[in-house]
């Protein structure tokens, strides 16, 4: 029921059917935990890596996606930092709040000590799920939980980069993220989704453009922590203006 109440109720408000797609994919998350005599299955020795995301997959749908995306991402740069594990914990108690329980923790431990991860499958699955803006949200967050020691190491930004690719992320779409996090010369006009020969006319065009796909008001109606992505990224919207204005002395 809850699935369909939160789906129907995000597309609605939000007219982004990505965002119907988390709200359906949270839904079921929470459908599943209110099934009297849920059942608590354990991991078997042999079990695959594989067999252990399809086992969680269909038991806690999206967070089990989150925890094994965001293991990736943690293990890159080649050692899982303390400050990375609880900017994870931190977003899935925003998020989830009390559905957010030690058997999740257990899965991204699963995840961080598991020698191979099943991307391609898993990159498969949630392509399928959910539309590109969910997805881009999902690239914001592994962003987000990378730069969580306050620097996005090179192998971290090309780990988020090929996981964006297997999710079907545009090139553009993950450019603009990327240059939120990971900056250099010409990160205010990627921010933008432009580079640096365009006019100021077309850096106009597309800020208009960004500011009305990517408003906070868009996901008005999600979770806490993804509404504070989405200021931020609003945010950093209009930082990229602000520094282009300047620096080319337009109004």
């Amino acid at each position: 029921m809850y699935k369909w109440i939160l789906g129907i109720g995000f597309l609605v408000l939000t007219q982004k059917f990505g965002y119907g797609s988390i709200g359906f994919i949270i839904g079921s998350f929470i459908d599943f935990l209110n099934r009297p005599n849920a059942s608590k299955s354990k991991r078997s020795t042999g079990e695959s890596s594989y067999d252990y995301y399809q086992q969680r997959a269909s038991r806690y749908d999206f967070p089990t996606m989150l925890m094994a995306l965001s293991a990736v991402v943690m293990k890159a740069d080649g050692s899982v930092k303390r400050v990375e594990l609880d900017y994870v914990k931190n977003f899935f108690n925003a998020q989830f709040g009390s559905s957010f329980t030690k058997e999740h923790l257990q899965t991204l431990k699963h995840f961080l000590d598991s020698g191979q991860i099943p991307l391609n499958e898993i990159c498969a699955d949630i392509k399928n799920r959910l539309k590109v803006e969910g997805r881009s949200q999902l690239i914001h967050y592994l962003f987000s939980v990378a730069k969580a020691d306050g620097h996005v190491d090179e192998t971290e930004m090309r780990t988020i980069e090929q996981l964006a690719a297997k999710m079907g992320v545009p090139a553009m779409e993950f450019e603009s993220v990327k240059n939120m996090f990971y900056r250099n010369a010409e990160s205010d006009y990627k921010v933008l989704g432009i580079d640096a020969t365009a006019s100021d006319e077309e850096i106009k065009k597309a800020y208009r453009k960004m500011a009305i796909v990517f408003h906070p008001d868009k996901v008005a109606q999600m979770g806490e922590e993804y509404q504070k992505g989405a200021k931020e990224k609003f945010q950093q919207i209009q930082d990229s203006y602000e520094n282009l204005k300047k620096k080319r002395g337009f109004k």
